[in-house]
C-alpha cells in the first residue's frame, strides 16, 4: 500500500538587537544546521550539503532512523533556504527501498520600526510503500499516524530553532565583534 504523509510548520522568532544585524548571520547557512541539530549528528558533505542523522523513531511496530542529506544556502535576498537532496531510512530495508522524502524550508529576517524577527516555514512530505502488517491496516489510520510522526519531527526542529538559533546568533556577534572591532571599538553594519 502506497501512502503519503505531510506536515507543515511556521515559526516567528523575535530577534534581540545586536551590533551586527541578523541578516549577516543568515549569510552563514552552516551555522543554522548546527543550531537546529546536535552537532554530533551532522556530517558536512560539501560546502552547502550536510547529512543529518535523526534520532530513531517508532512507527507502529517499526523503529526507523531517517538520515537526510540537506542542501542549505542563502540567496542574495538574504533568504536562507533548505532542501532535502537525499534520504536513507535505517532500520527497515523494505521501507528504505520504497521511501521518498521532500523537505523544504525558508528563514528570513523581517524588520519593523520597533523590532526584528526571523520568519520561517518548513514543509515535509513523505511517500512510502508500507510493509505488511501495516499494509493490512486501513490507509486512513496509517496516514494519520504518519502525518503525526512528521508533525512531531517538524515540531522538534522548530523547538531547536527557537531555542538554539538566537543563542548561537548572540554568541556569533560577541565572537565577531571581539575578533574584529573597528578603530573605535564599535561596529557599523549595512543591512
Amino acid at each position: 500500500m502506497l501512502v503519503h504523509f505531510a506536515a507543515q510548520e511556521s515559526v516567528t522568532v523575535p530577534v534581540p538587537r545586536q551590533p551586527i544585524p541578523i541578516e549577516h548571520y543568515l549569510r552563514q547557512p552552516q551555522r543554522l544546521v548546527y543550531a537546529i541539530a546536535d552537532p554530533q549528528q551532522v556530517e558536512p558533505l560539501t560546502e552547502q550539503v550536510y547529512r543529518l542523522k535523526m534520532r530513531p523513531r517508532n512507527f507502529f511496530t517499526f523503529t526507523i532512523q531517517p538520515v537526510v542529506d540537506m542542501r542549505v544556502w542563502t540567496e542574495t535576498s538574504n533568504i536562507l533556504r533548505l532542501q532535502s537532496v537525499g534520504c536513507e531510512i535505517r532500520g527497515v530495508p523494505y521501507i528504505d527501498r520504497r521511501f521518498r522524502l521532500n523537505l523544504t524550508g525558508t528563514l528570513q529576517a523581517v524588520r519593523s520600526q520597533r523590532a526584528s524577527s526571523l520568519v520561517g516555514q518548513a514543509s515535509l512530505q513523505v511517500e512510502v510503500e508500507v510493509p505488511p502488517p501495516l499494509s493490512m491496516m486501513p490507509k486512513i489510520i496509517v496516514e494519520a499516524a504518519g502525518d503525526s510522526l512528521l508533525a512531531s519531527v517538524l515540531g522538534l526542529i522548530k523547538q531547536q530553532l527557537t531555542r538554539q538559533l538566537i543563542a548561537d546568533y548572540q554568541q556569533w556577534v560577541v565572537s565577531t565583534t571581539q575578533a574584529h572591532p573597528d578603530r573605535h571599538g564599535t561596529w557599523v553594519w549595512e543591512t
